[in-house]
């Protein structure tokens, strides 16, 4: 018996991705056992074309953000990747050659994160090409880091450096020159800090997706703390430094750097540099929290607060 068109597309692109509990692909749900001990982490992400990614832009690309994103949340809350869950809305006409190469773009990221496909769903659609992963993660009990939980004393510190996707979307857009091409990749190609040992260390954290200023928010109002950090202390790549002080606002608030955020009790920061160490993942003291309602001050080089159009991506 033939197959239809949608069942013989998964089984040319997505079966092969597919792993334990999976089901081969060859039935509506999987069947998932967590490893003993742990407990399981499920975040869900979604991407639109358009919004968060270019229609023209390598599906391999697209296929690797899709699932780097969603590492991202895994890493912020100190989990272990484990599989995951994906919906593809694709426009009628879509070329095979395209599901190829996203497909492709997910092996690769597959084979290097340590996670396999456990199902989906397929569509067609009138609209933009739509995007959707469900992953799941482990974490040892008692060592997963929440939003809340940071109190007043606690330094807040980023992974990495800030404000290259944000600058990379603007090189997309043709507003912003950088030869090197390190601007965009961060942009299409967020580095997920996954194995970075943060449980029993940050008092709280998540990871910047919206934009530093607002994503340290949310966690000021989850935890019922105030923050202020020195824009001149958040680290920056050469190529962000290179496009100049003008694009403060851009990297502060711009969004797309899938780094993470923590709040770390002093006592606990020599532990996060061994934890940054042994994962060779660089880290960066920023600020501080203290007592207060909610809210973020971001200091100049004088000590003066400083005013921005806005906080970060808002997605309404």
């Amino acid at each position: 018996m033939t197959l239809p068109p949608e069942f013989s597309l998964i089984a040319r692109h997505f079966r092969p991705l597919a792993g334990p509990g999976s089901l081969d692909l060859r039935d509506d749900a999987a069947l998932l056992t967590p490893p003993p001990g742990k407990q399981l982490v499920l975040t869900v992400d979604a991407m639109v074309a358009g919004v968060h990614f270019f229609a023209d832009d390598p599906p391999d690309q697209v296929g690797r953000k899709l699932l780097r994103v969603n590492l991202s949340d895994l890493a912020a809350k100190g989990a272990t990747p484990l599989g995951y869950l994906m919906t593809v809305s694709a426009p009628r006409g879509t070329p095979d050659a395209w599901f190829a190469g996203f497909a492709s773009g997910l092996a690769q990221d597959q084979a290097a994160f340590g996670c396999t496909l456990l199902g989906g769903d397929t569509t067609s659609t009138p609209g933009p090409m739509s995007l959707s992963l469900t992953i799941l993660g482990t974490v040892t009990p008692g060592l997963s880091v929440h939003r809340f939980g940071a109190s007043a004393g606690d330094g807040i510190w980023v992974t990495g450096t800030i404000g290259d996707g944000a600058l990379g979307l603007q090189v997309a857009l043709g507003k912003l020159a950088d030869g090197s091409g390190f601007l965009l990749d961060r942009y299409r190609l967020p580095q997920p800090r996954v194995g970075f040992a943060i449980g029993g260390i940050a008092s709280a954290g998540m990871d910047i997706s919206d934009g530093l200023v607002q994503d340290l928010g949310h966690l000021c109002r989850a935890s019922n703390v105030a923050a202020t950090i020195e824009a001149a202390s958040v680290p920056m790549s050469e190529a962000a430094r290179r496009a100049g002080s003008e694009w403060l606002q851009t990297r502060l608030t711009g969004g797309d750097d899938y780094e993470l955020l923590l709040a770390v009790p002093p006592a606990h920061e020599p532990a996060l540099h061994a934890a940054a160490a042994a994962s060779g993942i660089p880290v960066a003291r920023i600020g501080r929290c203290h007592a207060g309602p909610p809210s973020v001050v971001v200091e100049g080089q004088r000590g003066e607060a400083l005013a921005f159009d806005k906080g970060g991506w808002s997605h309404f």
